[in-house]
């Protein structure tokens, strides 16, 4: 029995749509305002439409990622993913879809925008001037409009290149590109209202890129639903494309969601902290719409669990049929999946318990950095400190496992594997664990000499040991290649090496200039401010100046596959140049009397510890010296990796000599015995 696409979507749609009125109903959230009432359309309407918004954003973005890692592309079987013998009809279906689901997304989105104003303002729908000019401020200057339009933007242009791209390059960056559209979500909200601000937005993100990955993956398996094992329509027998098998995929989609489940899980519990802080608050309209929501969730990770390890196998085995195994899978599901996004839409928009207000008064240093001014910086203070930044917690856990599979792979397959760069790698991870949660990103907001020291650690120390675990020649090495056209981790890998993009940024003049030139632009310009003030600034301030670090490290001692690497001695002259960089640059800062940043280290209102220009200059210093010592452990390595190449080279003439029994010695001897007798013959010749 063929499995179609409608049979699912159905059900699913109403499950979803069914769980939102519910869930309104209950907790009163649809019901008529006492002050102001935008109308009954956009109380029921709103929520409606959130839905439909969620679940076309994670239906494109589990498309675009199944069409870029999942799904091959050609008809016949092949290494490269050229899409020989023509697209797969699986493909193609998916790739309609995610252009599909990317325009009832930038529909959803622009419908979410309109009625967001009107619930909003109070004010029900019009098609007046001064509604029309209302609109108008609350998209340019309410960030939540600015998120909204933001997001109609982004849901356009992803649905445009959907339809367009068809490489293997364009599909991926079309899959960030998606799920780009969790950024504008996550700052909005009880996110964005959240005491803890910059936890709830990490917590809400983390959240709804698992989500998409997950549910947009169980939409996908859903629209393919005995579709995987199908030969072409119009096709003869001998000419009918090579099956892809359903068991295949569903492994494939099996680990994605391994991975979008601890995301789930983890950003499910950070958020609940922050908004339900006793028992008592379970039992809230919030608290009873969130167990919901996690009963829910939790069948649906107990439901893949019993997939992986039954369905699966029996599929791959020939025990059952690609149909049986997409209604096991699929139609459950999807349609618990959906009742999951209207249960979420509802609790986005219920107050919960925990009242999420500013502070009548808020501090100068509450008001800059979202934060009170920590207790004065102390010894302890090292150790007890700690602001957990979430995102980087999800992003060294995920680094961690896969380099410990990796290893484990490894040593059972019967290769060898240091274990020092598996030490080295969790040592880095440790480092930049500590950087990101510690006592350098509580006091780096109000501190100059923090912020210093944990940029300088970021972007020296923490790639120092990251570049020694060597995790890109670890994944070659531990990923099989794949043989059905499709990319894996290992062939994008591969791709990402081989990139013009990796060609230029990792070259070692742009690497070296990009490493010394990014602290000047940075501190120079508005770039800091906007690190200080914004979330998205500072964990891309974070994001670049590791990557910084990282490739001028791979460059200098790394073991990992380059395009291009330096000659030895240049390498050292670079370090050299660097060295003398960084001191020039902490003197000149040290010499100057003008306060970077002024307007924000010099109004914390701070009473404890050095005066805002005297803690500039201890952070000037501290770039100085923090920056020499990573630098000559650089060199050492440097000089020991030039000596053990020159070991090699001395061990593999030595390995030609004994096979060719010393034929380039005695060609050698022989062109000296030639020129000798040369001589010998002129002197017998006498003058001429």
């Amino acid at each position: 029995m063929r499995v179609k696409p409608q049979q699912l979507a159905v059900p699913a749609v109403f499950a979803g749509l069914l769980a939102c009125v519910v869930a309104l109903v209950y907790t009163g959230t649809a019901a008529a305002g006492q002050l102001a009432d935008p109308g009954a359309i956009t109380r029921w309407g709103l929520p409606l439409a959130k839905t439909i918004h969620h679940g076309a954003m994670a239906t494109t973005v589990g498309a675009l990622v199944f069409a870029a890692a999942i799904l091959p592309r050609g008809l016949k079987p092949t290494r490269t993913d050229a899409g020989a013998g023509g697209e797969h009809p699986a493909f193609t279906r998916t790739m309609n879809l995610a252009g599909g689901a990317a325009t009832v997304w930038t529909l959803a989105a622009a419908v979410v925008l309109v009625l967001t104003f009107s619930d909003v303002s109070g004010l029900p729908l019009q098609t007046t001037d001064a509604y029309t000019t209302g609109m108008l401020d609350f998209i340019l200057n309410i960030p939540t409009g600015t998120a909204w339009a933001w997001m109609v933007v982004l849901a356009a242009v992803t649905a445009s290149w959907a339809f367009g791209v068809r490489s293997p390059a364009g599909i991926a960056i079309g899959a960030v590109l998606a799920m780009v559209g969790a950024l504008p979500l996550s700052l909005i909200g009880h996110a964005g209202g959240s005491d803890d601000h910059w936890a709830a937005v990490n917590g809400m993100l983390l959240h709804l890129v698992g989500v998409c990955l997950w549910a947009g993956g169980i939409a996908v398996l859903a629209c393919l639903a005995g579709r995987l094992d199908a030969p072409a329509p119009g096709r003869a027998p001998a000419e009918r494309q090579r099956p892809v098998l359903t068991g295949v995929v569903l492994s494939r989609f099996s680990w994605l969601a391994t991975v979008a489940i601890g995301l789930v899980l983890l950003s499910g519990v950070v958020s609940a902290l922050l908004r339900v802080q006793s028992f008592a608050d379970l039992a809230s309209p919030y608290g009873v719409v969130l167990l919901a929501k996690v009963a829910l969730t939790v069948l649906l990770g107990v439901l893949g669990y019993l997939h992986r390890r039954r369905t699966i196998p029996a599929l791959l085995a020939g025990r059952i049929s690609a149909a049986a195994a997409a209604w096991r899978i699929v139609a459950v599901e999807t349609i618990v999946m959906a009742a999951v996004f209207g249960l979420a839409t509802v609790l986005g928009r219920t107050a919960p318990p925990v009242p999420e207000l500013e502070p009548e008064n808020p501090s100068p240093a509450r008001f800059l950095t979202g934060y009170e001014l920590p207790p004065p910086l102390t010894a302890e203070s090292w150790v007890t400190s700690w602001r957990i930044d979430w995102l980087w917690v999800a992003i060294i856990a995920i680094l961690a496992v896969f380099y410990l599979y990796g290893f484990v792979t490894l040593r059972r397959r019967g290769d060898a594997w240091p274990v020092l760069r598996l030490v080295s790698w969790l040592v880095g991870l440790a480092a930049l664990f500590y950087i990101t949660s510690g006592v350098l990103a509580v006091y780096g907001m109000v501190l100059f000499s923090s912020h210093m020291v944990g940029h300088m650690a970021l972007t020296m120390v923490v790639p120092f040991f990251l570049v020694l675990g060597a995790p890109v020649t670890l994944a070659l090495k531990a990923v099989p290649a794949r043989t059905d056209g499709s990319r894996g981790p290992r062939e994008w890998i591969l791709s990402i090496v081989h990139s013009p993009v990796s060609r230029v940024i990792t070259h070692p003049l742009f690497a070296a200039a990009n490493f010394a030139g990014s602290i000047i632009i940075f501190y120079n310009t508005d770039l800091f401010r906007f690190a200080l003030s914004e979330h998205v600034g500072h964990e891309l301030m974070n994001v670049h100046f590791l990557l910084t670090g990282y490739i001028f490290a791979l460059n200098m001692i790394g073991a990992d596959p380059l395009p291009k690497r330096a000659p030895y001695p240049f390498r050292l002259v670079v370090l050299l140049a660097t060295m003398s960089f960084h001191a020039f640059y902490g003197v000149s800062i040290m010499g100057s009397e003008s306060l970077i940043q002024a307007s924000w280290f010099g109004s914390m209102g701070r009473e404890w510890g050095a005066d805002p220009m005297a803690d500039q200059k201890f952070g000037a210093g501290a770039m100085w010296g923090i920056g020499e010592v990573p630098t000559l452990l650089l060199a050492l390595g440097v000089m020991f990796a030039w000596s053990r190449s020159s070991e090699r080279e001395a061990k593999r003439r030595d390995r030609k000599a004994d096979r060719d029994d010393e034929a380039e010695l005695a060609a050698y001897n022989a062109m000296f015995r030639d020129l000798n007798q040369h001589d010998e013959e002129l002197d017998r010749r006498g003058p001429s």
